[in-house]
């Protein structure tokens, strides 16, 4: 076996498999670049005139000791111009550098006499190719008719030095490199720019993305609260509504037929347990989670789930309010195709109208249910009780979920619903439901 099988033998898919294996996720080197970068961002988004001084203040320095070192008589025509103008180039290419993110252009036009200066008396400081700097912050924030100004403004300076110094700052060795050079510098400030404005927009649609999220959250538990109140509505108004009839009635019962009373304590016990299952029920479907025993080992069990009511169970809810005191005379034309909810939806509106009735008819009222079945799942159905001694609307100070509740479940299936007293002479209230039929999905 060889050294560099050896060294293969140890890991995962030896010789052959993973010959090219390479480390994966950042370097200790690339890491340590990116934590230098990402403080040198920090110190720009918080300070960003002082990120400025310090720029600028590099090239200044470098500058100037580029001109008082003599290092640019290497490459000048004329070594013997004045030091006052040598150090008024520098400073002229170097210092509007300050403003290069808020006023582009701006530098753009200040740095411009400096470098056709220094193009023309040949001094040719490297200062002068900060112009593309200056030009990739043009590009950077700027319109593109203000970038191609900018662009023919930069490229002037060299097109002088080339014109006025031909065999040493020509333009195959001088102007054309350096056009090329400020038209990728304008690339690249252009792709920096693209790049900015789609992670902004990235950002923007993630945000965006955050608000409709937590709008539909908000419109999702406005949704369950008004489903839940409803269905609790149903249920506890209801049922406390019979208890009441029953009630009334076996303390009437009581001094004359203690049998009858008797049977209306036995009811009312039965629809009292019967509420408190199905609140119970309810309740627990809310729990977020199961509930742990007392010793905290093992979650209890879950919630014990019944079906929605559906129109079989119509006649345990008539007979319920018959018991309580309300003669209820039903019709029903046709046979039921209707689906499991547009079933709750009629049960949970007849429901409402009789409870609705023995809450507010007063005695002696009776109520008549018509209900007629059409095809593809259409359905028409008409309560209407009848009181002689009070009027069977609700008052104001006793309205409360009951119509809202009907309306919605109607709404659901693109029903109408109509309510009403009915017509002078009668005393009463009518109630009108119509589904139309079904939508195939």
């Amino acid at each position: 076996m060889t050294s560099e099988q050896a060294r293969h033998q140890g890991r995962p898919g030896a010789l052959g498999a993973h010959d090219d294996w390479r480390p994966t996720g950042p370097q200790p080197l690339t890491r340590h670049f990116q934590r230098l970068t990402q403080k040198a961002r920090d110190l720009d988004r918080r300070r960003p005139f002082v990120w400025d001084l310090l720029v600028t203040g590099f090239y200044v320095t470098a500058a100037l000791i580029d001109s008082l070192s003599g290092g640019w008589e290497r490459v000048t025509e004329y070594p013997t111009l004045p030091g006052w103008l040598v150090v008024t180039i520098s400073l002229g290419l170097t210092l509007p550098l300050l403003w290069r993110r808020t006023h582009p252009f701006a530098v753009i036009v200040t740095m411009f006499p400096f470098a056709v200066v220094n193009t023309w008396t040949g001094a040719f400081f490297q200062a002068s190719m900060l112009l593309l700097l200056a030009l990739f912050h043009v590009a950077l924030r700027t319109r593109l008719r203000t970038l191609l100004w900018s662009y023919a403004l930069t490229v002037q300076p060299f097109v002088v030095g080339g014109l006025r110094f031909p065999a040493e700052q020509g333009f195959d060795q001088n102007v054309v490199p350096t056009a090329m050079s400020l038209a990728l510098a304008a690339a690249v400030g252009i792709a920096v720019r693209s790049r900015k404005e789609y992670l902004a927009s990235l950002i923007e649609r993630a945000r965006q993305a955050e608000v409709e999220r937590d709008q539909q959250l908000r419109l999702a538990a406005s949704a369950e609260r008004a489903r839940i109140a409803r269905e609790m509505h149903d249920i506890i108004g209801h049922n406390l509504s019979v208890i009441t009839g029953l009630a009334d009635g076996g303390r009437y019962a009581a001094t004359k037929n203690p049998a009858r009373a008797a049977e209306a304590l036995t009811a009312i016990a039965t629809t009292s347990r019967q509420a408190l299952s199905e609140l119970r029920r309810l309740l627990d479907v809310l729990r977020d989670e199961p509930e742990n025993d007392p010793n905290g080992k093992e979650p209890a069990p879950p919630a014990e789930l019944t079906p929605q009511p559906t129109l079989t169970d119509l006649d345990n809810l008539i007979t319920g309010v018959r018991s309580a005191g309300l003669p209820v005379h039903t019709t029903i034309h046709g046979t039921s195709t209707l689906s499991p909810g547009r079933q709750l939806t009629v049960y949970r509106i007849i429901q409402e109208a009789l409870t609705n009735t023995l809450k507010h008819a007063g005695p002696g009222a009776t109520a008549e249910l018509v209900m007629s079945y059409e095809a593809a799942g259409a359905v028409s159905l008409t309560i209407t009780d009848t009181s002689r001694s009070t009027p069977t609307s609700p008052s104001p100070s006793n309205r409360g979920r009951g119509l809202p509740g009907m309306r919605e479940r109607t709404a659901l299936y693109n029903g109408t619903l109509e309510t009403g007293p009915l017509p002078h002479p009668e005393r009463g209230w009518r109630v009108h439901l119509h589904l139309p039929e079904e939508t195939p999905q």
